[in-house]
This record gives C-alpha cells, sequence and structure tokens, in this order.
C-alpha cells in the first residue's frame, strides 16, 4: 500500500531518522525511474511494430518477420546475460506483435465473414498457451510472455466483439457479451498486475445495461439510459471490491482498489445524470422505450405505452436525485477519509465539487433556502466527523495545516 508522507515533518517529529527519510526518498526516486524507463520501452516497442507492420506492407510478411523476432528474442532471454535481457525482451514483444497481428489482417482479408469466430479461438488458444509459459516459465521470459498473453487477449476480445456483429447479436445476450469481456479484463488485470486492465474492465461492465460514452464534433458525450440501475450495478462491484480488499494478497487488493475507484466514478456520472433529468427506473430494460423499433411508426401507441409504464413504474425527479446524490457523497467521502482511502477521497471530492456546480446553475440557481439548508447541515456534520476521528484515532487539530 502506498501512503503520502512529508519526511521532513516525521524528522522533526522523531518519527523516523534521517537516514531513513534518505532510503525512502531513494526508493521513491528508482519507482519514479523505473516509471519512465518502462514508458520508453513500451513507447519504443509499439512504435517500431506499428512501423514494421506499415512497412512490410503483406500479412504474411508481418507474420513471418514477426515469428523470427519473437524467436530471436526468446533466445536472447534464455542464454544471455541480464544486461542484455531490455534488448530481448524488446525484440520478443515486437515479434510477438506483428505474429500476432500479421495473423489478425491476414484472416481478416481471408475469411471476412466468419473472421470474428476466427479471431475468438485463436486469441484464446494463443491466450491460453502464453498463460501457461507466463505461470511455469523462467522469472526472465515472464515480461515477453506477459505481453504476449496480452495481445492474444487483445485479439481474443476483438473477435469476441466481431463475432456478436457477425451473428447479429442483440438484446439479452449483449449483457453476457459484456460481462465476460469485463471478467476476462479483471482476470488478466490480476495475473499481470497491471491496473491500467483491471481499470479498463468498466466500460463493457457499464455497457451491460448500455451505460458508455459518444462523440460527435465537438462533444464527448456521457450517456446512462438507466441511471438508478446502474448506480445499483456499481454499488454491487464496489461491495465485492471492498470485499476483496479486506481479503486478498496485494495484487488483488490492488486490482481491486483500482476497480472500485473505476466504479465510483461511473456511478457518479450516472448520479449527474439523474440529477439532471431524473429518472424512470427501468424504461429502457423492460419498457417500452428499450423495445421502440416493435411500434414501428406509430408514434401515438408507443407514446401511450410509455405513458402507461411511467404511470406504475418507480419515477425519481431530478430534485431528489441532486440531494441523495449529495448524502451519498458525503458519506463516501468520510468513509474514505477515516479508511484513509486516497484515491477514493479525491474522487468523492471531486465529484462532490461538479455536483455543487452543476446544481448550482441547474436546479437550485433559484432556491437561497436550498444553500441556507445545506450550508447550516455541514456544519453539525463536520463537528460530528472531527469529534468521531478524535475517540477513535489521533485526535485533529483545527486550523492545522494539510
Amino acid at each position: 500500500m502506498y501512503y503520502i508522507a512529508d519526511t521532513e515533518a516525521l524528522i522533526a517529529d522523531g518519527v523516523i531518522t534521517a537516514g531513513q527519510a534518505d532510503e525512502i526518498r531513494s526508493r521513491a526516486r528508482a519507482a519514479m525511474v523505473a516509471l519512465c524507463v518502462n514508458t520508453l520501452l513500451i513507447g519504443g516497442i509499439i512504435a517500431a511494430t506499428l512501423g514494421l507492420v506499415i512497412f512490410l506492407g503483406t500479412p504474411i510478411s508481418v507474420a513471418v518477420c514477426g515469428g523470427l523476432f519473437l524467436a530471436g528474442g526468446l533466445l536472447i532471454l534464455r542464454r544471455a546475460d541480464v544486461l542484455y535481457r531490455m534488448f530481448g525482451n524488446a525484440s520478443a514483444v515486437i515479434g510477438a506483435g506483428m505474429l500476432i497481428g500479421g495473423s489478425a489482417i491476414e484472416i481478416g482479408e481471408r475469411v471476412q465473414d466468419t473472421a470474428g469466430l476466427w479471431l475468438l479461438l485463436l486469441g484464446g488458444a494463443i491466450s491460453a498457451l502464453f498463460l501457461w509459459r507466463f505461470l511455469a516459465g523462467l522469472v526472465q521470459l515472464r515480461f515477453a510472455y506477459g505481453a504476449a498473453l496480452l495481445m492474444g487477449m487483445a485479439m481474443h476480445l476483438t473477435g469476441l466483439y466481431a463475432a456478436a456483429i457477425d451473428f447479429d447479436l442483440s438484446g439479452w445476450p449483449m449483457p453476457f457479451v459484456n460481462l465476460y469481456a469485463a471478467a476476462v479484463l479483471v482476470g488478466l488485470g490480476a495475473v499481470l498486475d497491471i491496473r491500467f486492465l483491471t481499470a479498463l474492465a468498466i466500460a463493457p461492465f457499464a455497457q451491460m445495461l448500455d451505460t458508455g460514452t459518444y462523440y460527435f464534433h465537438a462533444a464527448y458525450v456521457f450517456y446512462s439510459p438507466e441511471p438508478t440501475l446502474s448506480i445499483v450495478q456499481m454499488g454491487v462491484l464496489i461491495g465485492l471490491c471492498i470485499w476483496a480488499i479486506g481479503r486478498g494478497n496485494p495484487t488483488i487488493r490492488r486490482q481491486a482498489g483500482i476497480l472500485m475507484i473505476m466504479a465510483f466514478i461511473v456511478a457518479n456520472l450516472c448520479a449527474l445524470v439523474g440529477s439532471l433529468w431524473g429518472d424512470v427506473v427501468g424504461s429502457h430494460v423492460w419498457g417500452p422505450q428499450g423495445s421502440r423499433q416493435a411500434y414501428g411508426a406509430d408514434w401515438d401507441a408507443y407514446r401511450e405505452a410509455v405513458d402507461a409504464f411511467e404511470a406504475q413504474a418507480l419515477v425519481i425527479n431530478e430534485h431528489l436525485y441532486a440531494i441523495l446524490w449529495a448524502v451519498a457523497l458525503a458519506a463516501v467521502v468520510i468513509f474514505a477519509a477515516i479508511g484513509n482511502r486516497r484515491g477514493l477521497f479525491n474522487a468523492g471530492m471531486t465529484f462532490a465539487g461538479i455536483h455543487a456546480y452543476t446544481q448550482l446553475f441547474e436546479t437550485f440557481h433559484d432556491e437561497p433556502l436550498a444553500y441556507v439548508i445545506g450550508g447550516l447541515a455541514a456544519i453539525p456534520l463536520a463537528f460530528g466527523l472531527w469529534r468521531l476521528n478524535n475517540a477513535w484515532f489521533k485526535p485533529v487539530r483545527i486550523g492545522a495545516s494539510a
């Protein structure tokens, strides 16, 4: 677990010695240099791979050249001195990228009608092979095997969605497709211990209820047709992540932590949608708006079905949504502060600012009493939090610098 600490203050308070502070600073510097080296290495590998693919032109030549690069890189990693492992890793990863990429392009050109299915199966086989070698292989080969596993899984997931398009999948099967993709990304992130992959899993997971983004000229839009159900969905995921953080090993705790924050962000974006527009719960899942095409051009029949559904559905207006969101944000910020969950705390404070700004100009701009009530309620809340922290933990001095 990483924590932010002021080493000079710790020395002044007698908590650590100057030598210990130097060691902390040295390790922090080493971590930053390692991040810089890895970033340069990965950037160079990606650029070289794309350049070679474009230069060689034909899928077969790309695949053959990639196979040679991969074999040469693995040979270097097995036989060469540790000093040259970086070059072996670069060669192996470039080769794996070219081999897998060239094979994928060849499949797309030769069997266009069933390319998705072939990519799905071939990507799964490649992933299984390199997962086996990653778990059982030599330490110096784990980076190369892990990169190849990542590429194979990218082919597998690309084939998954391409096959869904090829076979015209829609409706209820698609949530399961998205759930499978999310589970694969979470599993891959845990195996490789890459939190970025785990964070990406939130995209297909949110798409289970069609929550996502859309781009058009000069605008990037977040949309959530079922904000309440999506918030419940994200809440379940957050609960599972909290459970995993309390019981998992360090790797699982790291992955669960980032996934929890991503779920929290999406839940807050859904709450923002609800605070602006309200929500008719279930209207796009089991209501008429989810099957609009069934009514064809009969707008009157569609409108009557929508009105009938809303008359018996759970309807949450935007004002109630705004209040509930504010209460939930306050609870999360307090929970994160007490538990020293800095990522969750920062996300909560960010959305608190977004919420306040949005409601100031959108919902309560002409309701000064709302500010009075909210402001007066915040004062005893702050006092209660201060007293609770002082009773359970080290006392906080009011007015002390952060």
